[in-house]
């Protein structure tokens, strides 16, 4: 599905539940409910961002893999972007991405999809020499798939 659709999709959700919601308990206490959540997610935000920067630091100091940190980082940026868009639908999203334990099963499973789609890659090691130095060009292909 292109993401327009899903973008205008969204929209109609929010808007729907939006309008149920004034319609069960009133428009102004439906707008205070809306600023309250986002109120919270920018908080919650605030806390997360920087336990995320410390736990990325100390994983770049200490030479551990920086990858859960650095997922962290981009999930609260995708939870920073729903808590700024007005609606209850990406405010209960944003929360579920600020929220450690969920957001946790939401890095793993990303993670895992990750890893998975690595496999059958090789990293290769070089370095890059200056072509004047070249006297004796040379290109050596290694499958890493072959089984010696």
């Amino acid at each position: 599905m292109p993401v327009f659709a899903l973008l205008l999709l969204a929209v109609v959700a929010e808007l729907a539940v939006i309008i149920a919601v004034g319609q069960a308990i009133g428009a102004l206490t439906t707008i205070l409910l809306l600023v309250a959540v986002s109120v919270l997610g920018v908080s919650l935000l605030r806390r997360q961002g920087m336990r995320t920067l410390t736990t990325l630091t100390d994983a770049a100091r200490n030479r551990r893999d920086p990858s859960p940190a650095v997922t962290d980082g981009v999930l609260l940026a995708v939870a920073a972007a729903l808590v700024v868009f007005p609606g209850f639908l990406s405010d209960i999203a944003a929360l579920f991405l600020l929220f450690p334990p969920t957001r946790g099963l939401v890095r793993r499973r990303l993670l895992r999809r990750a890893a998975t789609r690595r496999r059958g890659y090789a990293v290769v090691d070089g370095e890059v020499v200056d072509d004047d130095e070249v006297t004796n060009p040379e290109v050596i292909v290694i499958d890493s798939r072959r089984e010696d």
